[in-house]
């Protein structure tokens, strides 16, 4: 997966964003911005939430962005004024997008096309992007730089791949969707909401399909995954880092916030709402117009606003219901 990385010192960081720097060498290499959880030795992360304290302690950041109130004992630190931005501003000078690379034919050059492919008029293939055997582009699609499909994929009018999309073996992508927009990912400072950079990508397993109208946003930093076996109806949204398993049913106007994870053959109905950073356990169901607000365990099958145990909704549901009645008992004494 293709990307242009900037090295800077810890000293070149401290200095672009007023910090001053604790526990850690000022000409240490910091060549990309990683979470906690992933962070090397070559990298830069941060702590905006004091409730992951102790897995900052134990990581192996070669720098924490961290805020003056923060104590992380030896931990290399970068102490700054506001670690969520400071870590946006690192992931665009440690990351920075490329310039987009055009030719005036529709298939760049540099791109593959595997035997049999279709590739109809006013499609536009980019540069270094890798399409295997088999695969049909309906008119008007784009296929941005540096993605890879399998083989026998189609993709209907309209549909947009932005750069490092990867996708596998007979995905059908329907009219109008895009995969690898950008997430929907900002911070408030001094009053303005300031773009965090997204310098991630998508990847969609084999045999998914997607239907009309759907947007996949790429992730922040890795990616934004759909297992394979999954079916996405029409007017479905994914945001940003999200893991979908394999297997999985989303129906359409579902949406489902970033960095949430789900297992394999989960099923969300119609009009489901999913916030973010929870879990959904494999084989789990969420009935039609409901929000799930906290982690599922495995086998699930909620309901309701906020969601919980779908008997437990039937019977309040059903209490509501009677509630008139018993209101004009009540009035007649």
């Amino acid at each position: 997966m293709s990307r242009t990385v900037t090295t800077l010192t810890a000293q070149d960081l401290a200095g672009r964003l007023g910090g001053v720097l604790e526990h850690c060498p000022p000409d240490r290499p910091i060549s990309e911005v990683k979470p906690l959880e992933e962070a090397g030795a070559g990298s830069v992360s941060f702590l905006a939430n004091p409730k992951y304290a102790a897995k900052a302690r134990e990581c192996g950041a070669g720098l924490i962005l961290v805020d003056a109130g923060v104590d992380l004992g030896d931990r290399p630190v970068l102490r700054v004024k506001h670690p969520y931005w400071a870590f946006a501003q690192a992931i665009g000078w440690l990351h920075p997008e490329p310039l987009p690379v055009w030719s005036d034919a529709p298939v760049h050059a540099s791109a593959r096309i595997g035997a049999a492919c279709r590739i109809a008029p006013g499609t536009t293939v980019g540069a270094h992007t890798v399409l295997g055997k088999g695969c049909v582009l309906h008119p008007g699609v784009h296929i941005g730089e540096d993605c890879v499909l399998g083989e026998d994929c189609e993709l209907f009018p309209g549909v947009v791949l932005y750069r490092r999309t990867r996708i596998g073996n007979r995905v059908t992508v329907h009219a109008n969707s895009v995969v690898g927009s950008d997430g929907y990912g900002y911070v408030l400072v001094e009053g303005r909401h300031a773009k965090i950079p997204q310098v991630g990508w998508v990847e969609v397993g084999d045999d998914v399909e997607i239907g009309a109208c759907v947007c996949i946003d790429r992730g922040v930093l890795g990616p934004t995954r759909i297992g394979t076996g999954t079916k996405i109806d029409n007017q479905v949204q994914v945001a940003h880092n999200v893991q979908v398993g394999n297997h999985c049913l989303l129906v359409s106007q579902t949406g489902i916030s970033g960095s949430t994870k789900l297992g394999d053959y989960v099923t969300l109905a119609g009009k489901v709402g999913v916030v973010g950073h929870i879990e959904i356990g494999s084989r789990s169901i969420v009935g039609g117009n409901s929000v799930v607000a906290k982690s599922l365990p495995e086998g699930s099958f909620v309901t309701g606003f906020p969601a919980r145990p779908h008997r437990e909704w039937a019977e309040a549901q059903a209490a509501l219901n009677r509630l008139p009645r018993l209101m004009r008992q009540l009035r007649k004494g």
